[in-house]
């Protein structure tokens, strides 16, 4: 390694090489920042720790917003794809959601050739211990052999490796993930400073080889012809082969060896104190807090095509080995399987979100950016998306531009951030679309309508991707105008062809294709196959699948689009980190503790911290209105 790396300082340093890290150092190298990467293991850069699948139910919106801004998790997924599907198929397109099985090793490779090309950044394997503080500011990282590196921003992305201890059955030790040491020095050193460190819990299934498992009689499941890919460029050529995942159930015999050895299981002995995932939950709380289902569903995933591992999605557990091995031969298919690695659960530091601001930035310390799972969060996406956000506001921090994040209403995003950063979390947290208060409007197919434009001013877009977006634009327009003006008489061809294929009654006068294509058995892609309508743009079947959603919901869009302009009003209601609220009359003393703890940065976000009435925001409104106009004379 080139000694020249410990001279330097650097513009930003990023700790910690997962998900987090990976999209924050591409993000600030990028802006023009000189970025240091630290990992402590080089190899494991991109590493899929659990699950090899992105994307799910709300997941998949944060993968297309990080690629609509310009960030890269959409695109080493579909690089490493195995399987594409859309979950929610049938539903409307607000809760519709992709979902890619992934090819670990070959997401990984595609990581670190992005990585060890990027400009600006260069990749370090080394273990940090402390932060370097002058003045109550962090100015640099001291790394575990004593070597000091100075920074004029730094971004945390430890995720499960603060003090991690793994966990199966009775027997436990120190480890952010299996085979990978965790981070105690760091994690005792940030326990000197004022953070709010708790502790969470994760957990994974065991893995099986393939060539124990007896496939004949599970459910085939098979991936989506044509492709969904996640990225808005979508001119990947190079598709892998995609293959097949399995369904199996758990039964009555795996429920009784469970709860027979629940006792031993890490979470049910008391050893573990950390909360789990209530949205992921390990086999053992599956059993006994769901006691009155037979069964529960299993995918076997393949985790890559070069290798014989299979995931089972869906009995992550900290049971003994050997318990393990005995209820995992009841279920079907598995009667002879081999388990290559156990399950395990791991136990690790997060410090509370709601200590950052909403631009990820730390209340304690300026210019520390914290992103992923040391924010309580769970899954690869949301820590990305985190990391991407810390990574723009870290450049920003660097060369003194405004900071940018998100708001509820125009992005997954920031519903996970404002929720974080507004709420806190005392588990681990997971996106969904429930979240979402405009769902209908925060849709993944329009992510890049919404994003693009603002990536493009933030610096992350590149012309390709920007050329790519004023074209569909441009599309969408045009081809929105052309199908508002094509008429449908009476009597005509076309009017019994409606009639005859969707049993649409005889026109009594002249009727828009745009109001035909609002009933909702009728699709653009129907009208073409029988002739109805000549598109002039086929080539483009993104932006024919946008239109055709913007004119079936226009009236709920349009109602929802009034709701954001209302709330807007709040968030532009800016609240200054300064604020002594002990002056503010009419305050109750609750009150003024939560809002002197949170220090809010507007009215909006104000609005929604638990504890916070109405009559307090009332307050606080004529507060505004009065040191406006004492500003003003």
């Amino acid at each position: 390694m080139n000694n020249n790396i410990y001279k330097n300082s650097y513009d930003v340093i990023v700790i910690g090489g997962g998900h987090a890290g990976i999209e924050a150092c591409l993000a600030s190298s990028r802006l023009g920042c000189k970025t240091l990467l630290v990992t402590q293991n080089i190899k494991n850069l991109g590493c899929l720790s659990c699950n090899p699948a992105i994307g799910g139910i709300g997941k998949s919106h944060l993968v297309k917003e990080i690629d609509a801004l310009g960030g890269f998790m959409g695109i080493f997924a579909d690089q490493s794809g195995i399987q594409f599907r859309i979950l929610n198929a049938k539903k409307g397109p607000a809760v519709r959601s992709t979902r890619v099985q992934i090819d670990r090793n070959i997401y990984s490779k595609i990581v670190k050739k992005f990585l060890f090309s990027q400009k600006n950044l260069i990749v370090l394997e080394k273990e940090v211990i402390d932060f370097i503080l002058r003045k109550e500011k962090i100015i640099g990282i001291l790394t575990s052999d004593y070597i000091k590196i100075f920074s004029r921003s730094i971004i945390l992305t430890a995720g499960t490796f603060l003090n991690g201890k793994i966990h199966i059955g009775k027997n436990n030790f120190s480890g952010g993930r299996i085979n990978d040491k965790s981070s105690i020095m760091l994690s005792n050193n940030l326990k000197k400073l004022p953070f709010r460190i708790n502790r969470l819990k994760t957990g994974t299934p065991p893995r099986l080889d393939k060539k124990s498992i007896n496939i004949d009689g599970l459910e085939k499941q098979l991936g989506d012809n044509p492709i969904p890919f996640f990225s808005f460029l979508n001119k990947n050529n190079n598709i892998l082969k995609q293959v097949p995942c399995y369904v199996t159930y758990t039964n009555f015999n795996t429920h009784q060896i469970i709860k027979e050895n629940i006792h031993l299981s890490s979470v049910y002995s008391g050893q573990i104190s950390g909360i789990g995932p209530r949205y992921c939950p390990s086999i053992e709380d599956k059993i006994s807090r769901f006691s009155d289902r037979s069964r529960h569903q299993i995918f076997l995933e393949p985790e890559s095509l070069k290798s014989d591992i299979i995931y089972p999605n869906g009995i992550s557990t900290s049971l003994p080995f050997s318990v393990q091995k005995n209820f995992i031969r009841t279920i079907l298919g598995l009667e002879n399987s081999k388990i290559l690695k156990p399950g395990y659960a791991v136990e690790y530091d997060y410090l509370n979100p709601q200590d950052l601001h909403l631009t990820l930035e730390s209340k304690f310390f300026s210019g520390l950016f914290l992103a992923g799972q040391i924010n309580g969060t769970t899954g690869y996406e949301e820590a990305a998306a985190q990391g991407l956000i810390a990574g723009i506001n870290a450049a920003s921090h660097v060369f003194k531009k405004p900071f940018w994040y998100p708001r509820r209403d125009q992005a997954y995003i920031g519903v996970l951030i404002d929720d974080l950063c507004t709420k806190g979390t005392k588990e681990p947290y997971r996106i969904f679309t429930s979240r979402a208060e405009h769902r209908l409007f925060l849709r993944e197919d329009n992510a890049d309508l919404r994003l693009t434009k603002i990536g493009r001013d933030l610096g992350l877009v590149d012309k390709f991707r920007w050329i790519r977006y004023n074209q569909k634009c441009e599309n969408i327009i045009n081809e929105k105008k052309y199908i508002h003006s094509i008429q449908i008489k009476p009597n005509t061809f076309i009017s019994k062809k409606l009639k005859k294929f969707f049993s649409i009654s005889v026109f009594s006068s002249k009727t828009y294709l745009s109001d035909i294509l609002k009933r909702p058995e009728i699709t653009i892609e129907k009208l073409i196959k029988l002739g109805i309508y000549k598109s002039n743009i086929l080539y483009d079947l993104e932006s024919l699948k946008q239109i055709e959603i913007q004119i079936k919901y226009a009236g709920y869009i349009h109602r929802q689009n009034k709701e954001i302009k209302k709330h807007i009003k709040y968030e532009n209601l800016f609240l200054s980190s300064n604020i002594n609220y002990n002056k503010i009359r009419g305050l109750s003393s609750e009150v003024i503790s939560i809002l002197n703890l949170s220090k809010p940065s507007s009215i909006g976000q104000a609005y929604r911290i638990s504890g916070i009435t109405p009559a307090a925001i009332s307050i606080l409104l004529i507060y505004l209105k009065k040191n406006i106009y004492i500003k003003n004379k």
